[in-house]
C-alpha cells in the first residue's frame, strides 16, 4: 500500500466511516445514525469525510458501500433495502459533494472484497463471500479482483428459487424483489426468527443457546435452515466452484454452521469430492467499511 483510503459503510441505522493507513491499520473509525432524508446522507457523508481528513490531515480516496447497485442502464441506484437511495445518482451526487471521484460499490460486494484483500479469504483465487443477515447477500473476488457482472447482480444467490424444493416448501413466502420462494425468505435471520418463534419474530440471536439447553424444537428449526442453506450453497458450488466460501452477516456468529455446512453440501454438489471450505469471516463488522476503502486498489 502506498495512500491512506478511507472507506464508508452506509447502512440503514448508521454510517460509518473508517480510514485505512499503508501499513492496513485503522488509523481512525467514527459512526453516525442514518439520517432520514437522502440530502441528509449525503451531508452525514461529507461531513464524516472532511472531518477524518481534517484530524489526519491528509487527503485520502473513498469508497463507500451500499445496500443496493448503480443500475449500468441508468446510473441510479437500484436493489436498495433503503427507500431513501433507491432511484437516486448517488455515485455522481456524493462525488460533486465531495468535489472528486467517489467509488461506490454493492455492500456485500465490499465485504468479500475485504475478506479476499486481508481477511479469512486472503490468498485464494476465487472468493464468494455470503452475508446471512437481514437479507442473504454475496459477492465474487476472483484473482483478488471484484466481479460486478454487467447487469451489476453477480452473487444474487439469495434472489433465486430455494433448490430442490420440499412440498412443504412450495410456492414459498412471498420476497420484497417481488416473487416467492427465494431462498433469502427461507434463510434469512429474521425468517429463521418467524421459523422458531411465530409471526413477527425478528431476534434470532438466541435461538443457538435455547437449541444447546435442550429446545427440541428448536433444534429442528436449526437444522432445517442448514439444510436449506447448504442446498442454496451447493448450487453456488455447482456454479463457481470457490477456493474459499467465506460467511459474513449476524447468522454467520452461529458456530454449527462450520461444522454443518461442509457434509451436507458435499452431499449435493456435482462431483465425487467435495472440500469446498466454509470459514467465519475474519475482520467481522469492519469487512464492509474496509471493503469500501479497497475499491481502491494500491499503485
Amino acid at each position: 500500500m502506498d495512500q491512506h483510503r478511507i472507506g464508508i459503510d452506509l447502512g440503514g441505522t448508521k454510517i460509518e466511516i473508517a480510514v485505512l493507513a499503508p501499513d492496513r491499520s485503522e488509523a481512525l473509525r467514527h459512526r453516525v445514525p442514518t439520517p432520514p432524508t437522502y440530502p441528509e446522507v449525503l451531508d452525514a457523508i461529507a461531513a464524516l469525510v472532511r472531518g477524518a481528513e481534517s484530524e489526519l490531515h491528509l487527503t485520502a480516496p473513498v469508497g463507500i458501500g451500499i445496500p443496493g447497485a448503480i443500475s449500468p442502464a441508468t446510473g441510479l441506484v437500484k436493489n436498495a433495502n433503503s427507500g431513501v437511495l433507491d432511484g437516486q445518482r448517488f455515485d455522481r451526487d456524493i462525488s460533486a459533494k465531495l468535489g472528486r471521484e467517489v467509488r461506490v460499490e454493492n455492500d456485500a460486494n465490499c465485504f468479500a472484497l475485504s475478506e479476499a484483500t486481508d481477511g479469512a479469504g486472503a490468498g485464494q483465487g476465487l472468493v464468494f463471500g455470503a452475508i446471512l443477515g437481514t437479507g442473504i447477500g454475496g459477492g465474487i473476488v476472483l484473482g483478488g479482483k471484484l466481479h460486478r457482472g454487467p447487469h451489476r447482480i453477480a452473487a444474487e444467490w439469495g434472489h433465486n428459487p430455494l433448490p430442490w424444493p420440499h412440498a412443504d416448501e412450495i410456492p414459498g413466502p412471498p420476497c420484497r424483489c417481488g416473487r416467492w420462494g427465494c431462498l433469502e425468505r427461507f434463510a434469512c435471520g429474521p425468517a429463521l426468527a418467524q421459523q422458531a418463534d411465530g409471526p413477527g419474530a425478528h431476534d434470532s440471536a438466541g435461538l443457538v443457546a435455547r437449541a444447546a439447553a435442550g429446545d427440541a424444537r428448536v433444534r429442528e428449526v436449526l437444522a432445517r435452515h442448514t439444510d436449506r442453506l447448504a442446498r442454496g450453497l451447493a448450487v453456488v458450488v455447482n456454479m463457481l466452484d470457490p477456493d474459499v466460501i467465506v460467511l459474513g452477516g449476524g447468522l454467520s456468529n452461529m458456530d454449527h454452521l462450520y461444522t454443518d455446512l461442509p457434509p451436507a453440501i458435499g452431499k449435493l454438489v456435482f462431483s465425487d469430492v467435495v472440500h469446498t471450505p466454509i470459514v467465519k469471516n475474519k475482520h467481522g463488522d469492519s469487512s464492509g467499511v474496509r471493503g469500501a476503502a479497497w475499491l481502491w486498489p494500491a499503485g
